[in-house]
């Protein structure tokens, strides 16, 4: 079984201003001529935390983190202006140009998976490989399993406290219901909300009850970062067509890639997953038998890990990407 990299602090912190209001946190740690790899973090609006850093062996890669825009240090904090789908494609894109970077990997979970495959099709010639986690098609049907009809049946008794904020006349769209009381002016009305929310998806994204997640999720920084930029984007549909990612497989067919998800995942389904990789002609699928959704979980590090590695090792050669 394998355990997360000793922890390890970066070399070099960025304030990136990417327009008018937003400016992104970014990190490097590990070795500066090692593999670029990119963290992308979920959510959105989840942020990344120190041991985001310690799926790498820092002595093979250039580990890069960075906040999306609103979430972790990266300001305004809780932002909707100018925070969609298409914006963070562009940030990914400026923060390559700004580093000088010409190819990397993509290391994504959640929410992250999503907008990594989002970037690899919009510039498919700058991805050297692709590790992605829980994967998050983003359709109709998943934001309905989990914010409307589904995994309430599987944790109903964490449902009840999900659905106590919102009047019963409100709950035939949660998600519409919640955005209102998320951009509302009461802030009391606002972080009760937030908690609600956040804690929900902590409640559900390991398979073995895990208290330490379920408080990360509830810390009100995290919390209304995460409530308010997910109900944003959900509400909107993630800001894509219907079936975008699919649709668009062709453009990453020839990508290497590398797929993990627990098979008890209540977040995103295994479906996505099994969808995922049924069109995507250079990706390997691990489903990890004793695991849900979260990076946190024993046997999903493990296999991510491993993941890390296997990139490493089908990348050696080509570890200098740097312009």
């Amino acid at each position: 079984m394998q355990i997360l990299f000793p922890e390890i602090k970066p070399y070099a912190r960025h304030d990136l201003v990417v327009d008018d209001i937003h400016t992104l946190y970014i990190e490097e740690c590990g070795v500066r001529d090692g593999i670029p790899v990119l963290f992308v973090h979920g959510g959105p609006g989840a942020g990344c935390g120190k041991n985001d850093r310690r799926f790498f062996d820092p002595e093979k890669y250039r580990i890069i983190l960075f906040d999306q825009r609103g979430a972790g240090r990266s300001t305004p904090h809780a932002e909707l202006e100018n925070n969609s789908t298409q914006h963070l494609i562009e940030d990914i894109e400026t923060i390559r140009r700004h580093l000088d970077i010409d190819r990397w990997v993509l290391f994504g979970g959640s929410w992250g998976s999503t907008l990594s495959l989002l970037y690899a099709q919009a510039y498919p010639e700058n991805i050297l490989g692709l590790i992605l986690r829980g994967i998050f098609l983003c359709r109709d049907r998943d934001l309905e399993w989990f914010y409307q009809q589904g995994a309430d049946r599987i944790f109903p008794d964490y449902w009840q406290e999900f659905i106590h904020p919102i009047a019963e006349a409100e709950r035939g769209s949660l998600i519409a219901a919640y955005y209102e009381k998320l951009t509302s002016s009461n802030e009391i009305a606002k972080m009760s909300a937030a908690k609600a929310w956040s804690t929900w998806e902590g409640r559900c994204a390991t398979l073995r009850p895990n208290p330490d997640v379920v408080n990360s999720f509830a810390e009100p920084h995290l919390a209304l970062a995460l409530a308010r930029i997910e109900s944003h984007y959900f509400i909107n549909n993630a800001f894509l067509t219907p079936h975008q990612i699919t649709d668009n497989m062709p453009a990453i067919n020839s990508i290497p890639g590398i797929i993990i998800h627990g098979r008890y995942d209540m977040v995103c389904p295994l479906d996505n997953a099994v969808t995922l990789y049924q069109q995507w002609e250079e990706a390997e699928l691990h489903i990890v038998r004793d695991a849900g959704h979260s990076s946190r979980e024993p046997s999903i590090v493990d296999a991510l890990i491993k993941a890390t590695e296997e990139m490493a090792m089908r990348l050696s050669g080509e570890g200098d990407q740097s312009g």
